[in-house]
């Protein structure tokens, strides 16, 4: 009788050497305590938690009823939908594109494959800003890359300069990937910092950049800048949006890259060989999010200040806890380095790993490590909870961690 199951010599190399993603795996361990009945509150996962807006599903029901949806879009995405992306950028981000020039994918993190994918050949090298959101460098390895990490420390409010990025550049440089505002960081980059990041790379036109701007919409300094909107960086931008954030509506799995022609091709061309094109409705929902009212976008951007304000206050009242004030996106990334070599009696505190875990297992509230992120004196807490989960969580982590010395 043969085995229906696998050993571990017959996975391929590249998954075995790949990471598992630490926001799910942390989710997945959450899981296990509700099973048993014990109540978590997740401060983990990325995710709004507010319901996607009622007219943007109205126009997902409205194109079922229609019944001209049911068919294989377009591999990049429906024209009307392209169109609707470049007018878009064009208003918001002061970015002129032809549709052609559009891919439309399975969610943001598919067009940053899409994109790492058709530009790295094995070698080549991918500077990757740090504290980095925890797939990029998972993409990087996929794609044979080889990842080359440009640390901006707390003290620089996790930005690195635009001389650490000249002085990162070599020969093998083939793409740069950065998000702004960040995730996890929610630091975002004035209009002066990207000025300087475009000289570096203007020198270099042979150098690539993947500007993740999912968080476009949650940002409290009052202007996003896109890298593209720089005319030298036109051509070597590839810029990666979607709908998950500023839209709630992460299950749809709406992205889309905006690139030179060429690369765009290259993209629908990858796309087209492993998934085809995004869910036909979900592209009509986010049509309709586009073109109708972003009221409740700008209404759930503003709670989230509204919790920011509110959660940096509460982690003020934590000794120990040395964070900083997010600028967009809805994280906290504090140094939590202060409880290294700390115990209470039971439990020895050692990394950000074991950080995690013991507010777990201890306070029930499930956050990130910052290891995942390339940043390992830090942790990751998502204010997209409601305020009453927000109080009541950092509270019991209050109360564990007044336990360890």
């Amino acid at each position: 009788m043969s085995s229906t199951v696998a050993t571990t010599n017959q996975i391929s190399q590249r998954i075995s050497n790949l990471a598992e993603s630490a926001t799910l795996a942390m989710a997945a361990k959450a899981r296990e305590y509700r099973s048993q009945g014990i109540e978590v509150i997740a401060l983990s996962l990325g995710e709004p938690d507010f319901k996607t807006p009622a007219h943007i599903c109205e126009g997902a029901k409205n194109a079922i009823d229609e019944g001209k949806y049911f068919s294989y879009p377009p591999v990049n995405g429906y024209l009307d939908l392209r169109e609707a992306i470049c007018a878009k950028l064009l208003k918001e981000n002061s970015v002129e594109y032809a549709p052609d020039q559009i891919v439309v994918s399975n969610g943001a993190k598919q067009s940053i494959a899409n994109a790492m994918y058709s530009l790295v050949d094995p070698g080549d090298e991918v500077i990757v800003y740090t504290p980095y959101w925890v797939s990029y460098a998972a993409i990087v390895q996929l794609a044979e890359g080889v990842p080359v990490y440009l640390e901006g420390g707390i003290d620089n409010d996790f930005k690195a300069s635009a001389q650490q990025l000249e002085a990162a550049i070599t020969p093998k440089t083939k793409v740069v990937i950065y998000s702004s505002p960040s995730n996890p960081t929610g630091s975002v980059f004035t209009r002066q910092e990207m000025a300087e990041i475009a000289a570096v790379l203007s020198r270099h036109p042979d150098i690539y950049v993947i500007a993740d701007e999912i968080y476009e919409h949650i940002n409290y300094t009052g202007e996003h800048v896109s890298m593209a909107s720089f005319p030298e960086m036109y051509d070597q931008t590839i810029t990666v949006n979607g709908f998950a954030k500023g839209f709630a509506m992460t299950g749809w799995r709406v992205g889309y890259i905006a690139a030179p022609k060429w690369i765009a091709k290259a993209c629908s061309k990858m796309q087209g060989q492993i998934t085809s094109a995004n869910c036909s409705i979900a592209q009509r929902a986010a049509l309709t999010a586009l073109n109708e009212d972003l009221g409740p976008t700008f209404a759930m951007a503003d709670e989230y200040l509204r919790r920011r304000d509110l959660v940096m206050g509460l982690l003020g009242e934590i000794p120990g806890i040395r964070t900083l004030l997010p600028q967009g996106a809805f994280y906290f990334f504090p140094d939590v380095s202060e409880y290294f070599g700390k115990s209470d009696g039971t439990t020895s505190i050692q990394n950000s790993d074991d950080f995690c875990m013991y507010i777990l297992d201890e306070a029930h509230v499930a956050l990130v490590t910052g290891a995942a992120f390339g940043a390992p004196n830090c942790v990751r807490i998502s204010y997209a909870a409601s305020e009453e989960n927000l109080r009541k969580a950092i509270s019991q982590m209050k109360e564990v961690l007044a336990r360890l010395s």
